[in-house]
């Protein structure tokens, strides 16, 4: 997954604030979204690490700096933050999504697609979840055409369908689309942060 397909993308904040928000705190989740918007990411994430500690149960909070360490490309960090808000509030099916983001960009598909069935299991109506899942899907339809087309080189069948999969992903990098499966793939929504 490349970093600039977050920034891209739009976010269920709306939904948080509803579960959790209050007037009092949406100055400061509108604060630390506005510096990410404008390339502060720094800042956010020390603005976001500073209500934190005060409020560290604050899962909206914790969610937001899941996706400042995402946009910083701290892949490592920001599973390990929405990974603990898995935990902290299993009821979220938005972590989960961001979560197999974070997967399918080190192409651990399995992992992805594990952490979409249980966002789809939490909100059966996630649509961002159901099409990261095809997307997931489809890397792993194109993994197994590779490996058939790799014991089989004779089999007609496979070169269309994997050419089909590849069709799906051009509308990234023709790079990208070349190296199917082997580049990472771009989750198109992860929940995490508004359009510019």
């Amino acid at each position: 997954m490349k970093h600039a397909a977050f920034s891209r993308l739009s976010i269920a904040f709306a939904l948080l604030f509803g579960l959790w928000g209050s007037a009092a705190h949406a100055n400061e989740y509108d604060d630390v979204n506005a510096l990410l918007r404008q390339g502060k990411s720094n800042e956010a994430l020390a603005k976001a690490d500073t209500y934190i500690a005060g409020k560290p149960r604050d899962p909206q909070m914790r969610f937001l700096r899941g996706v400042i360490l995402t946009e910083q490309n701290k892949q490592a960090e920001a599973i390990i933050a929405f990974t603990q808000l898995t935990q902290d509030f299993p009821e979220l099916s938005e972590p989960y999504n961001n979560l197999a983001a974070l997967y399918a960009s080190q192409s651990k598909f399995d992992q992805a697609r594990a952490a979409l069935e249980q966002a789809l299991k939490l909100n059966p109506n996630y649509a961002t979840a159901h099409e990261n899942l095809g997307d997931v899907y489809a890397r792993l339809a194109a993994q197994e055409y590779v490996r058939a087309q790799q014991f089989a080189s004779t089999n007609a069948s496979v070169a269309p369908k994997l050419a089909l999969i590849r069709q799906i992903f051009t509308s990234k990098t023709e790079a990208e689309a070349a190296a199917l499966p082997a580049a990472p793939v771009v989750i198109r929504k992860p929940v995490g942060r508004t359009s510019k």
